[in-house]
Order: structure tokens, then C-alpha cells, then sequence
């Protein structure tokens, strides 16, 4: 596997590359009419460039340059058709969220250039190729079963990380979060001789996490920036190529002795519960409402938050928090063989809910909101 170090220059590189490029795409964003202005759905009071995916996307492609000139991704890199398949992958999607950005397209042809994005990635051999289910055999898809669920896969993660980015930071945070926990559970199972040393997963986990890195400083409340739709679409589909690549490829039972991490593909349902949540919770609301899932709203997790009168930033936090907790939930296992840490673990996230449903109560008065948040609201 490669070294801690090899994937700190990738991440690093991610990540200077996405922060130095912010700027640029700040100042060019109004000439192509990429700027949200402020409306009853949103938060913000300002006009702001919402073509932060931009920078991501370069982030990524110089990124793994880096990483294919570098020695110790040698193995990783022989792959060249699946590494090509990504990138193409990730700039099909990009453009179709930067192209919703500036003028809005319709649901179906978003879903589209999703389902092409999949569909590259799958023809060039990125795709789930092992399904476990608990209480059943390990599955061995067929071509057609692959590519389909890899697809779906796809879909799912993008749409996951776009429902999400509903407040500054929010998605970015929890992605970078969900990221960092993936890459620390493929350098375990290669550390285990559980994963090939040419497997690409972490490489992919590290790259969405430099990105992340060096967008949140451009992104935190008030955001100079948002990443739009072209930069949730993206790092929705670099988790997609992480987790297909580490948890859709081994079939071996490792993972620490609690036997639903027997299962590598829900390992990153798992990571990312809060925005996984968040997205069944919106199609179940929506489906019962009989809306169209594409309909937006104002009962997101997040927005729950700040009605019980949580602030833009604490609901951030608490949201950062639960991602964290969810994160040490599959690690540890992972790390020690020992699922003892589900009591603990349990402990503090009871704490964390009753934070997050009592604390405005417990200081007896209203949490004053600034006016942009008080909008939101309404």
C-alpha cells in the first residue's frame, strides 16, 4: 500500500489547489451568471458565487497527476484505464451540476448525466463486484447486476451529498469527515493484507478530503462561496469510486467482531448516516406529500436544528459531531477487534441528542438568529 506520507502530498495537493483557485472562481463566477441571490429559500442576505465545485474539480485533476507521477502509487496507478474512467467520470458530473448552477435544468437531466457518470465508471471497471448481506452468503454480482447497482450506487452517493448542502460548511465539513474515515479504514484492511496494494480506494478518499480541506476555509458561515451543485455532484461521486473500490471488491470477513461490519458496503452508510438519514427522511416526506423528490423544502435535518434554535454555526457543529461519532463508531471496531466501544459510543451520542433537542430549552430563552437565518425560517 502506499505510504501515510505519498497520501499526504496527494491530499495536500487537493487541497492547496482547491484553496488557491477559490479566489479566481470568486472573481469570474458573476461573468457566467453562477451566483445565487438571496430568496425565501435560502439563508444567505448576499449575493454569492455558487460555482465553488470549480476549484474542487481542478483540486482533483491536479491531484492525481501528483499521484501518478509519484513512485509509491506505482501500483495503484497501473490501472490506467480505471484512474481515467474516474476522472472522466468526475468532470461528466461536475459539468452537469455547474450547467444546473448557472441555469437550472430539469430533474431528469441531472439524473442523466448521473446515470453516464456511473456508467463510465463502470465500463472502465470501477463497480461493485461483491455484495454481503447480513444473514445471507456473500453475493457475486453478475456484469448486469454490477453495472446496475453501481449506478444506482453513483446516484445515491451524489444525491446524498446534495441534499445535505443546505448550510455553510455543512456538506463539506461531513464530507471531509466521512473521507478521512474511509481512507484510515482502507489503509487498515491493507495493513491486514484484506485489500491489494493497487486498490484505489484511499487514493480517491484522500483527494475528496484535500478538497474539502481547502474549500471549507472559502466556505464556513458567512460563505464567501458555495459549491454548488457542481461541487456536491462531484465529491457525491468520489465517495462513490472510494467505497465501490474498497467495500464492493473484498469478500473477506474483516472488520472487527461486530458482524454487521461484516459488511463492507455499509461500512460508508455508516460514515455518512447524518446526510444518509437526511435523504431517506426527504423522499419518505415528499412521497407522502406526494411532491416530486426533486421539491425543495425546509425540514431538512439542518433546518430542524436551527427551528428548535440552533445557530447557523452550533447546527453545523452538532451535524459535524454526529458524522464523528458515526465515523468512531466503525473505526474503532476496526482498529482494536473489540466491539465493546457500542455502550460508550451509544452514551455519547444520547448525549449529543439531547444537546441537540434541549439545549435552547435548558437556557430558558429564545437564541437570538441574525436576519439572513430568520428568513430562512420563515
Amino acid at each position: 500500500m502506499p505510504s501515510l506520507s505519498a497520501y499526504f502530498i496527494v491530499g495536500a495537493t487537493a487541497a492547496a489547489v482547491t484553496f488557491v483557485l477559490i479566489p479566481i472562481v470568486i472573481r469570474l463566477s458573476p461573468r457566467f451568471g453562477a451566483v445565487v441571490e438571496p430568496s425565501e429559500r435560502r439563508v444567505h442576505e448576499q449575493p454569492t458565487p455558487t460555482a465553488g465545485g470549480a476549484a474542487m474539480m481542478g483540486g482533483v485533476i491536479v491531484a492525481t497527476l501528483v499521484a501518478a507521477l509519484h513512485p509509491g502509487f506505482r501500483e495503484v496507478m497501473a490501472a490506467r484505464t480505471e484512474m481515467f474512467g474516474v476522472v472522466v467520470a468526475a468532470l461528466v458530473i461536475w459539468s452537469v451540476g455547474l450547467v444546473d448552477d448557472i441555469r437550472e435544468i430539469s430533474p431528469p437531466a441531472k439524473i442523466a448525466g448521473m446515470v453516464l457518470s456511473g456508467s463510465v465508471m463502470s465500463l472502465t471497471g470501477v463497480s461493485i463486484l461483491v455484495f454481503r448481506v447480513p444473514f445471507f452468503e456473500v453475493l457475486f454480482l453478475s456484469a448486469d447486476w454490477s453495472f446496475l447497482i453501481t449506478v444506482v450506487w453513483v446516484i445515491g452517493m451524489a444525491n446524498v451529498v446534495n441534499l445535505i448542502d443546505g448550510l455553510d460548511g455543512l456538506a463539506a465539513g461531513i464530507v471531509a469527515i466521512a473521507s478521512a474515515t474511509f481512507l484510515l479504514y482502507a489503509l487498515r484492511l491493507g495493513t491486514e493484507n484484506v485489500l491489494d496494494a493497487a486498490n484505489p480506494g484511499g487514493l480517491w478518499a484522500v483527494i475528496a478530503l484535500g478538497v474539502c480541506i481547502g474549500f471549507l476555509p472559502h466556505n464556513v458561515h458567512p460563505a464567501r462561496i458555495f459549491m454548488g451543485d457542481g461541487g456536491a455532484l462531484l465529491l457525491g461521486l468520489l465517495m462513490a469510486a472510494s467505497t465501490m473500490s474498497v467495500g464492493g471488491r473484498t469478500s473477506v470477513d474483516f472488520s472487527g467482531q461486530t458482524f454487521f461490519f461484516f459488511a463492507p458496503i455499509v461500512i460508508p452508510l455508516l460514515i455518512l448516516g447524518v446526510p444518509v438519514l437526511d435523504t431517506v427522511f426527504a423522499v419518505m416526506r415528499r412521497t407522502v406529500r406526494r411532491r416530486g423528490l426533486s421539491a425543495p423544502d425546509k425540514e431538512h435535518l439542518h433546518h430542524r436544528l436551527m427551528n428548535l434554535g440552533h445557530g447557523h454555526r452550533r447546527a453545523v457543529l452538532i451535524l459535524w459531531g454526529w458524522s464523528a461519532l458515526l465515523s468512531a463508531f466503525v473505526l474503532y471496531p476496526t482498529y482494536t477487534g473489540d466491539g465493546d466501544a457500542i455502550v460508550p459510543l451509544g452514551v455519547a451520542a444520547l448525549a449529543l441528542a439531547l444537546f441537540s433537542g434541549l439545549h435552547p430549552k435548558w437556557r430558558g430563552a429564545t437564541v437570538e438568529l441574525d436576519e439572513s437565518e430568520l428568513e430562512g425560517l420563515e
